[in-house]
């Protein structure tokens, strides 16, 4: 089972991801994929409050490497929540991900995985190289994930909304 959990920043989407893997009864890894620069107090108190919302049985793998995220998700036999993907991209040396790497290690879970990801098309047109690079890099991983994942939720003021199959052209 593939969950993919879709939202905006605040949206709630990583509650609801914590939610669902909290409620599968199965041990979790949690691969938090974020990077924290000491000197960005606000960027660190976010992942405090992430932190600290874990059940302590849980296990975390911090990713510090792009690599890292695959790694895990092929060498793990439990639940493993990925939170997010949009941090991930960021770890990659000119947004350059590997997404054909990242999905073989998705499908070849006989575990389930529940995965975070920013969705960004609903935000202002960046006006910056940099930052219209991040949302087409994330928004095509995203749409990547999608189509290999059984459930697609998106999340919205803390509201669940699920997402159909893709749309066919008749």
């Amino acid at each position: 089972m593939i969950v993919l959990v879709l939202g905006g920043t605040r949206s709630g989407k990583s509650r609801v991801a914590e939610s669902i893997a909290d409620s599968s009864g199965s041990a979790v890894a949690y691969v938090a994929t974020a990077a924290v620069d000491p000197s960005d107090a606000d960027h660190a108190a976010r992942v405090e409050a992430h932190k600290s919302r874990r059940p302590h049985h849980w296990s975390t793998v911090e990713c510090e490497t792009p690599d890292d995220l695959s790694r895990v998700l092929k060498e793990s036999d439990s639940l493993v929540l990925v939170d997010s993907l949009g941090t991930w991209v960021t770890l990659h040396p000119d947004m350059d991900v590997d997404a054909d790497d990242l999905l073989a290690a998705v499908a070849s879970r006989d575990a389930p995985t529940v995965i975070v990801s920013e969705e960004v098309g609903l935000a202002v047109h960046p006006p910056s190289e940099l930052g219209r690079r991040y949302v087409d890099v994330l928004g095509m991983l995203n749409q990547q994930v999608a189509a290999v994942a059984d459930r697609v939720l998106l999340v919205v003021a803390g509201r669940v909304l699920e997402l159909s199959g893709p749309y066919e052209v008749a």
